[in-house]
């Protein structure tokens, strides 16, 4: 019985925020069928005793319940703006994430407070910027420039994006591009992620001191998910060859490394080599910052490694549906809009439950450095997340399979030597120079598969208009063939 109201909980709250992510609701009418749940649950429990009707009620409040915490997040635009698009204003703010560093520009997260007549409005700003200043986060900023509501475009796939609930996600409404700016003063950031930013800066700085570019580029992706820096037409190779998750801040990527570092110290006591890999996810959340992104990933990445270690998925399988719909619950944007979040949702299921089941096939993999286990995992997550790629971004890379194969079972000990380079450059420059030499061998290496399949004629092709009930379907199959038993359970067992 509290296995079904457990699940019946989670899903129609996800299902509702689901909902209201396409579809407006009346927010009165929402409060009505509240209401009729909650008569529903108490009729089914004082007076039928139907314990499938008391399921079902809980079921449908809860389903409403999502609609209204998404109502509650979608909040209007503020009406001292509303007549000053397309014109010139002048505010001052905060800046209140890492600046996102890009090849020709770079984007300036902006926290203003504007009073109006009666109250007061906090809101944020995506400020667009040349390279020319250096900016932090926690500076105060003044800038003048044309306010614009962000608009929805064309990819170059030929997806429509939705730019609007993107950055909505993230609570900014407004966008000025280019504007008049100058920096007022410093230090109004957060104490601890200034630190947590500082200490990065300075980790990417021994990173670049002691491996070339672009190898050094590949570092910072493969570790801290650091994108912005790399040309277009290096991102659009990582594209072509179906690569672009190793530098993207996935639960996936970071559950390999754990995974590899626990296996490394799988001669100490089970305690100490979980710990470790526990310590690594650690490691690399402070290491990004700590930012949203980050901590999801971390999280994911945490149950996908006790999972595996364990053995205990059905355990686990409870935890990782809490910590979706607690995401959700503090954001309920991120179940749509968040493309990191899916992929990682995804690709953790498919390393817990996927991964053991394919394990069979690839006895013939070597085992040494745990080569297998790699192998495995890496293609259980490639197999789950590759129709929704098709769906979210339109391209299918007809080498991605090689690709991945060649360059996948080596990231773990690439990201290692990272993380020691960065250490150690931390020091000294004396010290970095020879794991990062080592590093940059295999980032060469990385780098050299990506270019050669990249130029192959026909690597990838553009897909615009995947269907999306072929992607139902497929993802309906993979739920039946991994969960379906527990399913007919579900609904079959006795109470």
């Amino acid at each position: 019985m509290r296995d079904r109201i457990f699940y019946a909980v989670c899903f129609g709250f996800i299902f509702g925020v689901l909902l209201r992510s396409f579809v407006l609701v009346d927010f009165y009418l929402n409060i009505v069928f509240s209401v009729i749940a909650i008569a529903l649950f108490l009729f089914f429990t004082l007076i039928s005793q139907n314990k499938w009707g008391i399921i079902f009620s809980i079921f449908v409040f809860v389903f409403f319940l999502g609609i209204l915490r998404f109502q509650i997040a979608d909040r209007p635009y503020p009406s001292i703006f509303e007549s000053q698009f397309g014109k010139d204003i002048s505010v001052s703010g905060v800046i209140t994430d890492e600046p996102d560093v890009r090849e020709n520009n770079q984007k300036l997260t902006v926290r203003t407070v504007l009073k109006e007549v009666s109250q007061r409005t906090v809101l944020k700003i995506l400020v667009t910027v040349g390279l020319e200043d250096d900016f932090q986060y926690g500076d105060e900023v003044s800038f003048s420039g044309k306010l614009e509501k962000p608009e929805n475009f064309i990819t170059d796939q030929g997806k429509d994006f939705d730019y609007v609930n993107y950055l909505r996600k993230d609570g900014i409404l407004y966008l000025v591009n280019y504007p008049d700016i100058e920096i007022l003063s410093h230090g109004h950031g957060n104490k601890i992620k200034s630190a947590l930013f500082y200490v990065k800066e300075k980790f990417l700085e021994a990173v670049d001191g002691a491996i070339f570019s672009p190898e050094s580029l590949l570092m910072g992706g493969l570790i801290l998910g650091e994108r912005a820096s790399f040309s277009n037409e290096m991102r659009q190779k990582f594209v072509d060859t179906g690569t672009i998750h190793i530098i993207a801040l996935s639960g996936y990527n970071v559950t390999i490394v754990a995974e590899w570092i626990m296996k490394l110290f799988s001669f100490l006591p089970f305690s100490f080599g979980i710990g470790a890999g526990i310590l690594a996810i650690l490691l690399f959340v402070l290491m990004t910052g700590a930012n949203s992104t980050a901590v999801r990933a971390g999280l994911m990445a945490t149950l996908a490694l006790f999972a595996r270690a364990t053995g205990r998925n059905y355990d686990v399988a409870r935890a990782l549906v809490f910590a979706g719909v607690l995401m959700i619950l503090i954001n309920p944007f991120v179940l749509v809009y968040e493309v990191s979040f899916q992929l990682s949702f995804i690709a953790t299921v498919a390393v817990i439950f996927f991964a053991p089941r394919i394990e069979k096939y690839f006895r013939r993999v070597p085992d040494f450095f745990k080569l297998r286990d790699i192998v495995s995992v890496t293609c259980a997550a490639y197999v789950f997340v590759l129709p929704f790629i098709l769906y979210k971004m339109g391209n299918l890379s007809l080498v991605a399979l090689p690709a991945n194969v060649l360059i996948l079972p080596f990231i773990p000990f690439t990201m290692g030597l990272g993380f020691f380079t960065g250490l150690a450059g931390s020091i000294s420059y004396i010290l970095a120079v020879p794991v990062g030499y080592v590093s940059y061998l295999f980032l060469h290496y990385e780098l050299g598969v990506i270019n050669l399949l990249s130029n192959i004629p026909f690597a990838s092709i553009t897909l615009p208009n995947f269907p999306l009930f072929l992607i139902i379907l497929i993802y309906a199959y993979f739920i039946y063939k991994l969960f379906g038993r527990g399913i007919r359970e579900f609904f079959t067992a006795p109470f």
